[in-house]
């Protein structure tokens, strides 16, 4: 193509829409009767998109899975294919909420909105630990419960 200075440029190639399709497929599910919860891998193909947001998954699969409050619903450890399109991930349903908080770990439930991020330095932390290190026997009780008066 020959361009002189006065040509205009040509329109720029087509991009695909950035809120293209997204469908969500299941596999591997399992029923765990000890942990009271369903377990599975997600597949999604989102092309055209970077990826899919975790709350919006998680919607997603409480209305296939017909579950009354999508906050039972626990997405993670998604990670997106070489050449994006497609992610994969766990996402786990439990029956209760009280099951959610029984077995989750603390950091998906403050993710998951169910507990409340404690606001703590880094530096407090370590000086109760240190601070505990020194303490033996049954003084660690009373210790424990002067450090938690300290720090309210």
């Amino acid at each position: 193509v020959n361009f002189s200075l006065g040509a205009p440029l040509p329109p720029p190639p087509p991009t695909p829409s950035m809120s293209g399709p997204v469908t969500i497929r299941t596999r591997k599910f399992l029923r765990n009767p000890l942990l009271n919860r369903q377990q599975m891998v997600v597949d999604v193909h989102h092309l055209g998109k970077a990826n899919v947001s975790k709350q919006e998954l998680s919607q997603k699969i409480a209305e296939m899975y017909k579950v009354s409050d999508p906050q039972l619903v626990v997405c993670f450890g998604f990670r997106t294919q070489f050449g994006g399109g497609r992610s994969t991930g766990f996402a786990l349903i439990y029956d209760k909420l009280e099951n959610l908080k029984q077995y989750e770990p603390k950091y998906r439930q403050v993710r998951q909105g169910v507990l409340e991020r404690k606001d703590s330095s880094r530096k407090q932390i370590k000086e109760t630990k240190n601070r505990n290190k020194k303490v033996r026997g049954t003084g660690k009780r009373l210790q424990k419960h002067k450090t938690k008066r300290a720090n309210r």
